[in-house]
């Protein structure tokens, strides 16, 4: 019988899960598990680091942008996007990239024909301070921009709308409604829509059978003429602050009727397992068993479903504004931007009026992307069973 040198170690057994480990003899959590599978998508994490970076300037938009939201001139009106040069009118290139002063003359048609000056070129600095502005929500000024020009040149990236208004500096200080209403409505309704859910799901019963023909009641009528009809009973001396609020409660209003019925059905699912038996038969009271060992249990849905949801609030507060019936002038919305892009005739000579939809149109698709990235690495079936 041949025996084996005592010398020689022999590699422990594989344990189970052992593909589910970062570290050898280190089991990963669950968040773990899931973060790793998202990274494998790829299209979910351009999505989350384009949805960061919005984010991030939608926070800090007094220093990002050029101008503030409401600075305007009117000789600028309409000025077309991207003035900045690097070759100057005899040719020569330059490292550091500059704008000309710009002025606009009328053709035999009318026509906004666009003249530089070239005389004096007005190079483009970083850090540089200008017009006083806010960032953080408004509750901290500043003068400092990231970049800008010195006056009395103007830099217009995007472009300028009718009023002389720098159509980037506007979208980025349009994000602190556009990019947050989504949050802030689907937060509302995951809450109101979870509560809702686990108790008819859990008590069932004449409570189950009352809640679910509410959330019925409340699903039969068409989204946007409910939101049509409840902004109208918002008083017209509101602020655009107080405004905002109405439009994301009334959003979170016709929402979360939907997710408290999956929510119910999940329960449904989850409330006979063993771990709520046995929490029920340690005494725990029905409101404990629910919110702390099944509502829990539906958190991977809930923050699928919340990435989902986030886009259709963006779209619904865009879809009232561009009608007129969201946040007013002067403050800047993606929606009520594209309002000046309603007729062909500006579309046609402006079309740098289009840019606030094209913001709309990557924030709602980063919002998909994300999504989808989120349903498959938190999808219970997959989670750990995907090799490196």
């Amino acid at each position: 019988m041949t025996q084996i040198p005592q010398n020689v170690v022999e590699p422990p057994a594989e344990e189970p899960g052992a593909l589910a480990r970062g570290v050898p003899g280190r089991p990963l959590s669950p968040l773990s598990i899931a973060w790793r599978n998202l990274r494998k998508h790829r299209l979910a994490m351009v999505a989350l680091v384009v949805l960061i970076i919005m984010y991030l300037a939608m926070l800090c938009d007094g220093f990002v942008a050029p101008y503030p939201y409401n600075a305007w001139d009117r000789q600028q009106a309409y000025h077309p996007a991207w003035n900045l040069h690097v070759v100057d009118a005899e040719g020569r290139f330059h490292l550091r990239p500059f704008v000309y002063v710009s002025h606009y003359e009328f053709d035999p048609y009318r026509n906004r024909i666009w003249r530089e000056d070239t005389s004096r070129a007005y190079p483009l600095k970083l850090l540089v301070r200008g017009q006083t502005g806010t960032m953080l929500f408004g509750l901290l000024k500043t003068g400092v921009h990231l970049y800008g020009v010195q006056a009395p040149a103007r830099l217009y990236l995007l472009g300028a709308d009718w009023q002389g208004r720098d159509i980037l500096s506007r979208i980025i200080f349009g994000g602190r409604v556009s990019l947050t209403i989504g949050i802030v409505g689907t937060a509302i309704a995951m809450i109101i829509g979870m509560i809702v859910g686990g108790i008819s799901g859990y008590v069932g019963g004449a409570g189950d059978t009352v809640l679910q023909r509410i959330c019925e009641l409340i699903m039969l009528i068409p989204g946007f003429y409910t939101l049509m009809i409840l902004y109208n009973t918002l008083p017209a001396s509101l602020t655009s602050m107080q405004v905002y609020f109405g439009v994301v409660v009334i959003l979170a209003f016709i929402s979360w009727a939907s997710l408290a019925r999956v929510i119910r059905g999940m329960v449904l699912s989850v409330k006979s397992s063993d771990f709520v038996m046995a929490a029920r038969a340690g005494g725990s009271s029905p409101w404990r068993v629910v919110t702390r060992h099944v509502l829990p249990s539906t958190f991977s849905y809930a923050i699928v479903a919340a990435s989902l949801q986030i886009p259709a609030y963006i779209l619904g507060e865009a879809g009232l504004s561009v009608i007129g019936m969201g946040v007013q002038e002067p403050a800047p919305t993606w929606g009520n931007m594209l309002q000046q892009a309603k007729s062909v005739t500006e579309m046609t000579f402006h079309p740098w009026l289009l840019w606030p939809g094209v913001a709309i149109f990557l924030t709602v698709m980063a919002f998909n992307f994300l999504g989808d990235g989120l349903r498959d690495a938190l999808d219970p079936r997959t989670v750990g069973l995907k090799k490196e």
